[in-house]
């Protein structure tokens, strides 16, 4: 039950450039410079204007819910491995959702999908109790033991199904959902307070979009906030899907970018958009999208996942039209304007990388196709378009895939 936004794609290429070479240079890093300039670059600098949920992130370790053979990356926006096949969330995303939130001084707040604990860590310091549940018990375990050794005294850890909630703990101010159900669970709304708040995505696998619910007069009242992605859930609750991903028929949602949602508009079914607009000057229909990137190494891009079984399927064909101005790459050999496709075994593991990319200065609509081979340990992929680290701007329009069998 983990939030899989970024699912680890490239810390490079969809992450800060300048985080990462900053750990990497030294042989013991200064947690709380890389921390700091995280926060500038990819919180504040992403649009979390909240200053309470700031210092919050500013003061939290998350180095410290990471794994150590993924410890120097902690502090790029990114997931991260947990083990369990779980991760745990990109910063920007806990900032997001902590700030939707709008956690209070004496709120009592319900977190369902403990992870590694670093969502709880966060909201601690702003809520007066945090009440967490983790189903699988070894995450539980290992993050109830972080949260303790580090003084977060007021988060308390359960074992057990998160969507039936926290009875004898409840009612709750707030709730914070950090897995994907098709539906919003009842008891979490039973067991919410009459004017509280709850941020939860909800949706098909690979198709989610990330909701503020308001509990008024005992029924929810619903905010689209953008589209998300997160990680496949553990048990009944995942294998119960009514709506389930066709591996054999892989497909991109809204490709074309002409369904929009939320408020100011954004395009369906793409997630984690950075320095992303819409279009009206289009290669087909009414939209394209257009990524505008004026500083080198600074993330620009969309993602969309799906199912794909690289036992039948041998290679995608993708096709595009794109338009150029001024594109430049960025400091680093992956940051290249285009499409980049990340492949992934049964265990989220990187498959395969591709990059798509050839485009320099300023050019007009053109249409292009390309194959690329998969890998047959391939169960999962993530398309990724946009600037990635390069300047200038990038239109892209009516992106889709073809599946060719094996």
């Amino acid at each position: 039950m983990r939030q899989w936004l970024l699912l680890a794609v490239s810390c490079v290429v969809c992450g800060s450039a300048a985080v990462l070479q900053g750990a990497a240079a030294q042989p013991n890093p200064d947690w709380e410079l890389l921390r700091n300039r995280m926060v500038d670059e990819e919180i504040v600098g992403a649009g979390i204007r909240d200053k309470r949920v700031i210092d919050a992130m500013r003061r939290t370790p998350r180095h410290e819910f990471v794994p150590p053979a993924y410890r120097r990356q902690a502090y790029m926006d990114m997931a991260l491995p947990i083990g369990e096949g779980q991760t745990i969330s990109p910063p920007f995303v806990v900032a997001y959702m902590t700030e939707a939130l709008d956690p209070q001084p004496s709120d009592i707040v319900l977190e369902i999908g403990t992870g590694s604990g670093y969502q709880a860590a966060v909201l601690s310091p702003l809520v007066k109790e945090v009440y967490t549940i983790e189903i699988v018990p070894t995450l539980g375990q290992t993050a109830a033991r972080t949260l303790k050794r580090l003084r977060y005294n007021n988060v308390h850890v359960r074992i057990g199904d998160g969507f039936l909630g926290w009875p004898e703990k409840a009612p709750f101010d707030k709730i914070i959902v950090t897995c994907s159900p098709e539906n919003v669970p009842q008891p979490l709304v039973e067991q919410l307070n009459d004017g509280g708040r709850m941020v939860i995505p909800v949706g098909q696998r690979y198709q989610q979009t990330l909701y503020l619910m308001k509990k008024v007069d005992g029924k929810l009242v619903q905010e689209a906030l953008q589209p998300t992605l997160f990680v496949p859930m553990t048990g009944k609750a995942e294998e119960g899907r009514q709506v389930k991903p066709d591996p054999l028929n892989p497909q991109l949602v809204n490709g074309n970018f002409e369904q929009l949602v939320g408020e100011p508009p954004r395009p369906a079914g793409w997630h984690y958009q950075r320095q992303l607009a819409l279009s009206e000057d289009a290669a087909e229909g009414k939209y394209a999208v257009v990524f505008s990137n004026s500083e080198p190494g600074r993330g620009a891009q969309a993602l969309q996942g799906f199912a794909i079984d690289g036992r039948k399927i041998g290679r995608l064909e993708l096709t595009f039209f794109i338009r150029g101005q001024n594109l430049r790459p960025g400091p680093m050999p992956q940051q290249q304007p285009g499409i980049l496709v990340n492949f992934y075994d049964e265990n989220r593991g990187t498959a395969a990388q591709h990059l798509i990319s050839r485009w320099r200065g300023t050019f007009d609509w053109q249409r292009e196709s390309v194959q690329i081979e998969v890998p047959p340990k391939t169960r999962e992929a993530i398309v990724c378009i946009g600037l990635m680290g390069a300047t200038g701007s990038f239109w892209l329009d009516d992106v889709r895939i073809r599946p060719l069998p094996r």
